[in-house]
């Protein structure tokens, strides 16, 4: 039950907010930070009671929850949590900790609204890192979209409606290209074994023909790719986070994009594989477009918020970069990539959140000279453009480093190209680093340095993002588990399944070996 209570306090936690804001501000701050507190606890020691050497012997999964929802539709209220979901658990709960210190002093106009759409935007991203039924998944999957597009459109910049419009519009069309797909594997599964379910493990290795596999991928990619986002689905992102609060940028960036990655990793690789395989040369050439593209565009930008926006899309071409490498490596600097990214990119929203506060422009031709006014939010912002840029020794070169060298087992030349964007990647940071905190101030401000609460929010980022790059092993060996589950699509599939659900466990399994896909894949090079 503790997965449901997850989800349980975020909701209610949300609810209590928005009442109590009608009698004080201070409240709904308070009751925020504590029910995010609470999670953040829970999740904790489930990692702490759960050490993954003791995963590998037993399987990925850790718990489970499987209660009958709607049972004469197949819908079930299946939750279930391996390495991969606690690490991206634990992610959602830091950064929604630190959204909440952001906006203490940031939001001042119904803030009790504001932390009801905090909170039931993390419930939404909690549930989908949880979800084993595809219809709940994509009941969680909308319930992010709803308070996003509020926490945009409200308490934004001056072009907020347009940006909301925009986030909306785009994810709620993938989305329903996704629902879709999802009613048409489950009637096909209840076609052919005459149960029709939406769970999860009922649906792995529904056979269907090659064209079908396609199609249905693609309708589950639509959302996936333009969550991530990949080009050309792009455009929302440099408008959303140019416009939506700090908050909201931090879980944007963080945390909505993750959610896409993650949909790839739990649901494309395992249900489709064949069409995985097929599409995997256009993936990673959607990938490499994405690195160069992203790092050029980020390059160009004068809005602070809209380059670093850029960045995240050049940062995600490496996600799917080694989504479609199929091998652990790269699979592993996924991981890695998902958690890194969220802290690094997370810190320089805040950071240009703290410097909007300060000089109200986003213009860094407007910036300069900072380091000698603000000694240590030059320090910090230094520890997260050196990450963003990959230097070793941070958690995003640790990322990148094993992205590559799986991707380059199976195509080099890709690889070749999307080493291009490591490389751009240094002249956008470096260009940041110039801009805001070195020359000639250019405003009339003399701005001060970081408080006592905007220093609780950024060291702790710093110890985090320097901890997995010298100490990576702790996550590596986590997510190793549920990695090794997902790569189980490209080899015969054992008959027990590691998880024990109180459904009965699918009756059809892939029968293609992983040497059966290369061949079939072999003008990709897959190896």
């Amino acid at each position: 039950m503790i997965l449901l209570w997850m989800i349980v306090i975020l909701m209610a936690g949300g609810v209590l907010a928005w009442i109590t804001g009608r009698v004080n501000d201070a409240l709904p701050r308070w009751i925020s930070l504590l029910t995010i507190l609470a999670n953040l606890a829970l999740a904790v020691w489930l990692w702490l009671a759960e050490p993954a050497t003791a995963l590998v012997p037993k399987g990925a999964w850790i718990a489970n929850l499987s209660i009958a929802w709607i049972p004469q539709w197949g819908v079930g209220f299946d939750l279930a949590l391996d390495g991969l979901s606690l690490l991206m658990l634990l992610l959602t709960f830091v950064l929604g900790f630190l959204a909440v210190l952001v906006s203490w002093n940031e939001i001042y106009t119904k803030v009790g609204f504001f932390h009801f759409n905090l909170l039931w935007v993390l419930a939404g991203i909690t549930g989908v890192f949880l979800t084993m039924d595809l219809f709940l998944f994509y009941f969680f999957w909308e319930v992010m979209l709803i308070p996003m597009y509020f926490l945009i459109g409200i308490w934004g910049h001056e072009n907020r409606t347009y940006a909301a419009y925009k986030f909306f519009i785009f994810t709620q069309a993938s989305g329903l290209l996704m629902l879709l797909a999802i009613l048409s594997l489950y009637f096909i599964h209840g076609s052919q074994t005459g149960i029709y379910t939406f769970n999860y493990f009922e649906l792995l290795g529904t056979s269907f023909s090659p064209a079908m596999g396609m199609w249905l991928m693609f309708g589950f990619l639509a959302a996936f790719l333009v969550k991530l986002p990949v080009v050309p689905f792009h455009s929302w992102l440099p408008d959303a986070h140019s416009q939506a609060p700090t908050a909201g940028s931090v879980i944007l960036a963080g945390l909505l994009l993750k959610t896409g990655a993650y949909g790839l990793l739990r649901f494309v690789l395992p249900l489709f594989p064949e069409a995985a395989i097929a599409f995997a040369p256009w993936a990673m050439l959607l990938g490499v477009i994405g690195i160069i593209y992203g790092a050029i565009l980020a390059y160009s930008q004068t809005d602070l918020k809209r380059l670093v926006a850029y960045t995240s899309v050049s940062h995600m071409g490496f996600v799917i970069l080694g989504v479609f490498a199929f091998n652990e490596l790269a699979l592993q600097g996924v991981v890695m990539q998902m958690i890194t990214h969220g802290l690094s990119t997370g810190a320089l929203f805040i950071m240009a959140g703290f410097l909007y506060d300060r000089i109200h422009t986003r213009n860094i031709e407007k910036m300069g000279g900072f380091w000698a006014t603000a000694p240590k939010m030059g320090v910090i912002a230094l520890v997260f453009v050196m990450a963003s840029l990959g230097l070793p020794g941070l958690g995003n070169f640790i990322a990148e480093f094993l992205t590559l060298i799986g991707s380059w087992q199976a195509n080099n030349w890709l690889t070749v190209f999307a080493t291009i964007g490591v490389v751009l990647a240094t002249a956008y940071s470096l260009r940041i680093l110039k801009k805001v905190y070195y020359g000639q101030n250019l405003t009339d401000h003399i701005i001060h340095d970081l408080s006592g609460r905007e220093m609780l929010i950024m060291v702790p980022m710093v110890l985090l993002i320097l901890w997995l790059g010298l100490y990576p092993q702790p996550v590596i060996d986590l997510a190793k588990p549920s990695i090794d589950e997902q790569l189980q699509a490209y080899t015969n599939v054992p008959e027990d399944r590691t998880i024990s659900m109180e459904k009965s466990e699918s009756t059809t399994q892939p029968t293609d070996t992983l040497s059966q896909l290369k061949t079939k894949g072999g003008a990709y090079g897959l190896r």
